[in-house]
């Protein structure tokens, strides 16, 4: 039986908590098929591309706002239309915590990671918090 080390240390960077590879859809996609991309792929966003730089978001909330609740046809509207942007990224050696920061300064729930020009990841609201709790739980073990 493996032994799982009490030790462990928490991870304190978001390179460490991201997810990759970042699903990604042109500007001229369709939300339709953006939709079906992220319904198959089973997650919230999805980061949209110009050439493959990423541009802008699209989030479960913005298809929902911006096209179903407005009764328009989702496989005419373009990607390009309803993204948010302009797209707020962070570093992937950026500490959790600073994160955090950026997210709530900027009131974004989902952050792409960019190194040397590239997206190499993405990080949500709930995966920043998943790491900073257990850093607390790791705090507290010697308590408890």
């Amino acid at each position: 039986m493996k032994k799982v080390r009490e030790d462990k240390e928490p991870p304190s960077l978001v390179k460490n908590v991201m997810a990759r590879p970042v699903v990604t859809v042109d500007k001229e996609c369709s939300v339709y098929e953006a939709a079906k991309i992220m319904g198959k792929k089973n997650i919230g966003c999805i980061v949209v591309t110009d050439k493959g730089t990423p541009v802008g978001i699209a989030t479960e909330r913005d298809l929902l706002q911006r096209v179903v609740a407005k009764g328009m046809d989702a496989s005419k509207i373009k990607m390009k239309e309803i993204m948010s942007k302009p797209l707020v990224t962070i570093k992937e050696n950026m500490p959790i915590i600073n994160a955090i920061r950026v997210m709530e300064k900027k009131k974004v729930r989902h952050l792409p990671i960019i190194d040397d020009g590239k997206l190499v990841g993405i990080v949500t609201q709930r995966d920043l918090l998943r790491a900073l709790a257990f850093h607390v739980i790791i705090s507290f073990r010697p308590l408890l």
